[in-house]
């Protein structure tokens, strides 16, 4: 690592211990959505008027409630039915973490460029985390997709003090400063955001490949879709299975995600999340 990516790192770490970093505020419609989820009086009718506000958030929407994330076995294409589907809980959190797309993006073009890779990286792993979930534990599927999509969002205000400054810097040296930062950073927002812990300790915990707790969580789902996501087809060239305890609790051996069943799943549900 050179000067000059050391340099940055510590200077966002001192704007950090100095509360003085700019985080990330959660989109218009993540926040409606979420007050919509407290609110025991709510009707799908309701909630899709607020949706159907954003035209794109609705065709996402709909492409998520025709997925294999729902495993319904009828297309529809009316914005009322596919939060029904869904349910009110599981509608509130695909559309807070929908509207998450907005946020990954950037005028300068690297940035911009290495922001919507993320994006495309974080969907994937939601997509897995979430088909994982609903085959292997009694947990929530739309929350381990949720955890996916938010897992590297720590990257958010890196690449903002990087546009705002005009850093020269190449691919390779952006990267190397995200990964030094993102898990600390990805915390710091989602307590921001008042997430719940559960989804907090994902970013800081997801490469902990040796981690020990009792039961499977959220932390081992996105950990075990994102070696799934680098390695899936490769198994070989990732870490000895022995070394990633995650895979255990879930309950799953690397060598089962190449079931081309499975992985079509997988595939599908990220596909429903990306654009």
């Amino acid at each position: 690592m050179d000067a000059l990516q050391s340099d940055i790192i510590e200077e966002i770490e001192l704007l950090i211990q100095k509360d003085r970093l700019i985080l990330p505020t959660l989109p218009e419609i993540a926040l409606q959505a979420r007050d919509a989820a407290l609110d025991p009086n709510i009707s799908a009718r309701e909630l899709a008027e607020v949706v159907s506000n954003d035209p794109a958030m609705t065709a996402r929407l709909i492409r998520v409630a025709n997925s294999p994330l729902v495993r319904a076995q009828r297309q529809i294409d009316d914005l009322g039915q596919a939060i029904a589907r869904m349910g009110m809980s599981m509608a509130c959190n695909i559309i807070s973490a929908l509207a998450m797309r907005q946020m990954f993006q950037a005028s300068h073009p690297r940035v911009d460029t290495l922001m919507r890779e993320i994006w495309g990286r974080s969907t994937e792993v939601a997509g897995i985390a979430a088909v994982l979930c609903r085959h292997y534990t009694p947990l929530k599927p739309d929350q381990a997709m949720l955890a996916g999509l938010l897992y590297q969002v720590g990257a958010l205000p890196v690449f903002s003090y990087i546009e705002e400054h005009d850093a020269l810097l190449s691919s390779d040296a952006l990267d190397s400063i995200v990964a030094a930062l993102h898990p600390r950073l990805g915390a710091l927002i989602l307590s921001h955001w008042e997430f719940p812990q559960e989804l907090i300790q994902v970013p800081m915990d997801y490469t902990q490949l040796q981690r020990q707790v009792p039961v499977a969580d959220y932390v081992d789902l996105v950990t075990v879709a994102h070696l799934e996501s680098l390695y899936g087809s490769h198994p070989e060239n990732g870490p000895a299975v022995e070394t990633v305890s995650a895979y255990a609790r879930i309950g799953l051996q690397p060598t089962q995600t190449g079931d081309a069943e499975l992985r079509q799943e997988m595939k599908s549900t990220g596909q429903a999340l990306q654009s």
